[in-house]
């Protein structure tokens, strides 16, 4: 079977977590993930970077910084994974949900635009598949309207929107640095803050509601509690797997960039043929190459290449169901859904193929000539 996902190792993984080890401090916050945190800060150009211990942890962490209260509203994508609406949900917050492009799985910003309303905190633009949302519309609506804008930047890594990185548009994002995504640590995730006045008290939060970081700098003689908070520190073993993985990323790119060309030339005339769409390109992007899709005509023919893939002995995988669609989504707004038929559409045709950074020309071969064995029928 070629799987979905295989985790990298780029060569000092064993090494670091080795050096880790004989260091004798495996809790978080060490010698690994100050690297790792002045590596992001450094090559993305955001104020301060946090590691954690998931992406879903850095969410967290932004819907606690956000003070909500009841009957505070935060816009999420509906086409996204559950995390992106469940951490502000889990801190008490009302979320509305916003359609998909026609053309792209990521938000409307023009629909996002008529969500609005004066209880709105936040609205959270998620980067499918590494390739970054108008952020400079939602920038703009933002500032205008007095809402924080904040991003899910778990898949984009690297991914770029006329020059400026993802992670950088939001006054918070997150990246996420699970064994799916392009630099992995197995799970783990990083808090990006843009806004300095977020610093001080995203720290505190981080150390479990006490003012432990503030200690450790020696700007006070003890710590105690003094927020809410949580333990949100990924380990030092993680940090070190991260930081090899880190130091490769040149690598890993071309590596990932050389795969999705390949699928992506060699689906080419299934899309002339009106089979099947491929990956939408938006102008001024350039994406990080996280994974590799196609859009079938239904969700009848995506569940039959599905099964057509697996007999051939390949793992492929639908994607997100549309969160307005879930039971959990009845709660809010009174359990009034409007139809958001895009996310709906991606919800229901989108196919993710394997993609790994050891994924061989050989195995490519195989899934591109499979895929194409299924519409020759």
């Amino acid at each position: 079977m070629i799987p979905f996902n295989k985790p990298y190792v780029s060569g000092q993984e064993l090494a670091y977590i080795r050096q880790a080890v004989e260091h004798g401090r495996l809790a978080g916050n060490g010698r690994f993930a100050k690297k790792c945190e002045r590596f992001i800060e450094q090559r993305y150009g955001v104020v301060r970077a946090m590691l954690t211990h998931s992406a879903t942890a850095a969410l967290e962490m932004m819907a606690i910084l956000l003070e909500l209260r009841p009957g505070d509203e935060v816009i999420v994508p509906s086409f996204t994974f559950i995390t992106t609406a469940n951490a502000f949900a889990l801190h008490g917050a009302e979320i509305v949900f916003a359609d998909s492009l026609p053309g792209h799985p990521n938000m409307d910003a023009e629909k996002v635009e008529e969500l609005i309303t004066p209880r709105t905190r936040a609205v959270v633009a998620m980067h499918y598949g590494g390739d970054i949302c108008d952020m400079p519309a939602l920038e703009r609506l933002c500032r205008e309207r007095g809402v924080v804008l904040l991003e899910d930047a778990a898949m984009a890594i690297e991914s770029s929107l006329d020059g400026r990185k993802a992670g950088t548009f939001g006054e918070m994002a997150v990246f996420s640095f699970h064994e799916t995504k392009n630099i992995i640590s197995g799970e783990g995730g990083a808090l990006l803050i843009n806004g300095g006045h977020w610093i001080e008290r995203a720290e505190i939060i981080r150390e479990k509601g006490s003012n432990r970081a503030a200690f450790f700098r020696g700007e006070c003689d003890k710590y105690t509690w003094v927020d809410k908070g949580s333990s949100f520190l990924p380990s030092e073993l993680q940090a070190a797997y991260l930081f090899a993985q880190l130091e490769a990323l040149g690598e890993i790119q071309a590596m990932r960039k050389a795969i999705w060309i390949r699928y992506h030339e060699g689906f080419s005339k299934l899309e002339k043929k009106g089979h099947v769409q491929r990956p939408a390109g938006l102008p001024g992007r350039e994406r990080n190459y996280h994974s590799y899709y196609l859009i079938c005509r239904s969700l009848q023919e995506r569940s039959r290449l599905i099964r057509f893939l697996h007999d051939k002995g390949i793992q492929a995988v639908f994607h997100y169901q549309s969160l307005d669609q879930s039971p959990y989504a009845a709660k809010f707004r009174d359990g009034k859904r409007k139809p958001l038929p895009h996310a709906a559409h991606y919800s229901d045709r989108l196919l993710r193929l394997p993609f790994f950074n050891e994924l061989g020309r050989d195995e490519q071969d195989h899934v591109i000539a499979s895929v194409h064995a299924f519409y020759a029928k």
